[in-house]
């Protein structure tokens, strides 16, 4: 039984490795051609650009005044603290230090705020500029909004 299995695996392991060649296909297979992107398309894909370029500078103008906030929010605290250790009772540095950090975490929140607006306002304006190009989905970068730093 073992042998008749055998035999005929090679049996058909043969037959196969003379069918294949002749079912192989000779001489090059070439794939017709895209058609050129016609001046539309290309007009509609620039225009996505365009409004990319509008996003991401308004982005980076929005993470600027994010980074400028929070490095004075931190000068601030310091100045605060600084002055706060600098009085001679408990009580008067407990006051001060309570009001250096109280300062300090609404700067950050204002700073945190002022971010989250300017991001949704970017992103809001680049999808209503590139629905208005009239492009293929497959050119926005839409998709990746939440890549983009969130404040905290």
């Amino acid at each position: 039984m073992v042998k008749k299995f055998i035999l005929s695996g090679a049996g058909l392991a043969a037959t196969l490795v003379m069918a294949v060649p002749v079912f192989a296909q000779t001489g090059t297979t070439t794939l017709p051609a895209r058609p050129a992107a016609s001046s539309t398309s290309a007009a509609k894909i620039a225009c996505v650009g365009t409004a990319v370029a509008t996003r991401e500078a308004a982005l980076s103008t929005g993470v600027t005044a994010y980074t400028q906030a929070t490095n004075a929010a931190y000068t601030a605290r310091a100045a605060a603290l600084q002055s706060a250790y600098t009085q001679t009772t408990p009580s008067a540095v407990k006051d001060g230090v309570k009001k250096a950090w109280s300062q300090f975490s609404t700067a950050k929140k204002a700073a945190r705020t002022a971010l989250n607006t300017s991001q949704k306002n970017a992103w809001n304006s680049f999808r209503t500029a590139a629905a208005a190009c009239k492009a293929p989905s497959e050119v926005s970068d839409s998709g990746n909004a939440t890549s983009d730093i969130s404040g905290n």
